[in-house]
């Protein structure tokens, strides 16, 4: 299919559901890509992958009740994260194994929870793998608004985050209240995960969380360059990944982490100062490790 082609099927009235998986995707990538950062800054993938289990059993409930899933996914989310980071606070164990005990747990009720459903299995599959084919209209409009005031609190938060994510210690030392920057980057988190699992579903969501980023990373020092960066990256992979799939009959979830890897590798490869081919022929031969990343 061309691209003037794809063009007219979002135009087309008989087609209103692909205009719908146009901007749900676009805005979870943008989301994503934001968040993203500070996820990837701070080593918090595994956390991602856990919130992503953790959004389960709201989604469940929401999807058995008939309310909406973005609510849904947002509540459990963020009581399962306060409750990890309440109990992370015993230092007699870690905070990845309350990780692992609560999100687990989290996606096992969910599990239980939507098998009382009539068609549990297509049900099951729609939350694990996506299907933005059939968003509705209140659904995207919860996104926008919820999108929108996460980016707000975002903007609000920034320096706070920089601060927590580049130097605990130094945080504390200025008087930051570091365990409430965690619950709140958290919540963030947990968010943008929710808004995005219509997307690409509950396995893959973490790919839009840290691919985009982590691509941004190898191509800028400069954390604000960086936070512009994986917004459009993200934004631009979930254009060009539901233009193949649409164009290919692929899925779209899948199609869209596909992009967004292959983006990833070409960065990893071809950055002008990071990437491989720039290493290999940089004077002298001798590896350099990660430059920091600005504040700037």
């Amino acid at each position: 299919m061309s691209i003037p082609e794809f063009i007219a099927d979002l135009t087309n009235p008989d087609l209103a559901f692909l205009p719908k998986a146009l901007l749900i995707a676009v805005m979870s990538s943008v989301v994503c890509g934001v968040v993203g950062c500070y996820v990837v800054l701070r080593g918090m993938a595994f956390i991602g992958d856990a919130v992503a289990h953790a959004v389960f059993p709201g989604l469940a409930v929401a999807f058995v009740l008939q309310g909406s899933l973005v609510v849904g996914g947002a509540v459990a989310g963020v009581v399962t994260a306060v409750l990890v980071a309440v109990f992370a606070q015993n230092r007699r164990i870690k905070e990845d194994s309350v990780i692992g005990v609560f999100y687990v747990a989290s996606f096992a009720l969910g599990v239980v929870i939507i098998s009382q459903a009539p068609g549990y299995a297509g049900s099951l599959q729609q939350f694990l793998f996506g299907s933005i084919t059939g968003v509705p209209d209140e659904d995207l409009y919860t996104a926008a608004v919820i999108g929108l005031l996460l980016l707000a609190a975002v903007l609000l938060l920034h320096q706070q985050f920089v601060t927590v994510s580049l130097d605990r210690e130094l945080a504390r030392a200025v008087g930051l209240r570091v365990f409430w920057l965690d619950i709140a980057l958290y919540v963030l988190v947990t968010i943008a995960i929710v808004i995005s699992v219509r997307t690409i579903g509950n396995i893959l969501v973490l790919a839009l969380l840290v691919t985009p980023a982590a691509t941004a990373r190898l191509l800028t020092d400069r954390l604000g360059v960086m936070m512009l960066l994986a917004p459009a990256i993200g934004g631009s992979g979930a254009v060009v990944g539901l233009y193949l799939s649409w164009s290919y009959d692929l899925p779209v979830g899948g199609t869209i982490v596909l992009v967004l890897a292959g983006v990833f590798l070409t960065a990893w490869t071809f950055a002008p100062r990071h990437g491989l081919v720039a290493k290999r022929w940089r004077r002298g031969g001798l590896e350099e490790s990660p430059a920091p990343v600005s504040a700037a």
